[in-house]
C-alpha cells in the first residue's frame, strides 16, 4: 500500500512495524517497505508475483495504477481524492453544526481524503450559520501536534503550504480565517471562503490543506445538485432534524462514506470506499475482504 505523504512518514511506518511486532504479531504478517512510489510501487505494479495492488493517494497517481495493472488484469482497490460536501439544513442543530464543522475540513491541517471541504447551508439560515462559524473557525488552537491542546498541525511540506496558498491568492473571497504560529514551520491559518463562485478552483478542486468554501442552497434538491456537482465522492455530512429527509438525501448523494448530524463516518468494521474518481473497491468491514478473494464454481458429477 502507498499513501500520500501526508497521511504516512517512513519512519511511522516503520514504528508501526516495531508496535506490531511488540503486540505479538507473527514477524512477516505485516512488512513495511519504505521508499519513493515510483520505484517501491511500481515494483509492486508490475511484478507478476503481485495478484493485487491497493492503492491510497492521489487521483492522478490512482488512475496511472490502474492503467498499469491493466496489461496483466490485475485487480485493484483505490482509496483516491475527495471534495466531500457537509450540507446544513435550516431545520437542523446550528449551534452543533456549525461547533463541529472546523475539525471536519481541518483536522490534519486538511490533509484528509474525507475533509468536508464544501460547506452547503440553506439559504434561510446562512448568515445565521456563518455568524456561528466565525469564533468556532478562529478558535482552532493551530500549534505544535506534540503539544496536547494543539487541535491543528502545520502542512507536510514548504511545497504543499504553496500549493495549498495558490487556493487562496490575493483578491480571493475570504470570508474569515483563524490563526496561525509565526515561528518556523509549514503553518497555514484554517481559512473560510465565502461568496465563492461555482467555477473557483477551491471549491471544484481537492485542496488537500486547512480551506473551506461555503455555498448557500435554495432547498433538498439543490443540496444534492451541489453535493453532486464534482467528480469526487468520498464522504460527507448531513445535518437536519428531519429523519425523513436525512435517508433521502443519503441516498441522491453520490459519496460512498455519509454521516447525519456527525462527521464520524468511517468505522472499521464496515466498508469505506468513494463513487466516481475517489475510488474503486471498498476497504474496512466484510467487504473488504471480497476484494482478496475469487469466487469459484466447481461442479461434480455423480453419474
Amino acid at each position: 500500500m502507498v499513501l500520500k505523504p501526508a497521511e504516512l512518514t517512513p519512519l511511522t511506518a516503520l514504528r508501526l512495524a516495531e508496535l506490531a511486532l511488540a503486540a505479538g504479531l507473527p514477524e512477516d504478517v505485516f512488512q513495511v517497505l519504505p521508499g519513493r512510489g515510483s520505484v517501491v510501487g511500481q515494483r509492486f505494479v508490475d511484478h507478476p508475483d503481485v495478484g493485487k495492488i491497493v492503492f491510497t493517494g492521489s487521483t492522478e497517481v490512482g488512475t496511472s495504477i490502474m492503467a498499469a495493472c491493466a496489461p496483466q488484469v490485475k485487480r485493484v482497490t483505490l482509496e483516491l481524492g475527495g471534495k466531500s460536501a457537509n450540507i446544513v439544513f435550516a431545520d437542523a442543530d446550528l449551534e452543533r453544526a456549525a461547533a463541529s464543522a472546523p475539525m471536519s475540513v481541518f483536522d490534519n491541517a486538511g490533509q484528509d481524503c474525507c475533509a468536508r471541504s464544501r460547506i452547503l447551508v440553506e439559504q434561510t439560515v446562512f448568515d445565521r450559520f456563518m455568524a456561528l462559524l466565525e469564533p468556532a473557525v478562529q478558535g482552532v488552537r493551530v500549534g505544535d501536534p506534540a503539544r496536547p491542546d494543539s487541535e491543528m498541525g502545520p502542512l507536510i511540506s514548504a511545497a504543499h503550504r504553496a500549493t495549498v496558498a495558490s487556493f487562496v491568492p490575493d483578491g480571493a473571497p475570504v470570508a474569515f480565517r483563524g490563526t496561525a504560529p509565526s515561528s518556523p514551520g509549514f503553518w497555514f491559518p484554517p481559512t473560510v471562503l465565502a461568496p465563492v463562485a461555482p467555477d473557483d478552483p477551491a471549491y471544484v478542486e481537492e485542496v488537500f490543506g486547512p480551506v473551506v468554501a461555503v455555498v448557500p442552497f435554495d432547498d433538498e434538491a439543490d443540496a444534492v445538485r451541489l453535493a453532486n456537482d464534482t467528480h469526487y465522492g468520498l464522504s460527507g455530512s448531513i445535518w437536519t432534524s428531519d429523519g425523513g429527509r436525512a435517508l433521502r438525501v443519503a441516498r441522491g448523494v453520490e459519496a460512498g462514506n455519509l454521516s447525519v448530524n456527525s462527521h464520524s463516518s468511517v468505522r472499521y468494521w464496515t466498508p469505506f470506499g468513494g463513487y466516481k474518481r475517489s475510488g474503486l473497491g471498498r476497504e474496512l468491514g466484510p467487504d473488504a475482504l471480497d476484494a482478496f478473494t475469487e469466487v469459484k464454481n466447481v461442479f461434480l458429477s455423480t453419474e
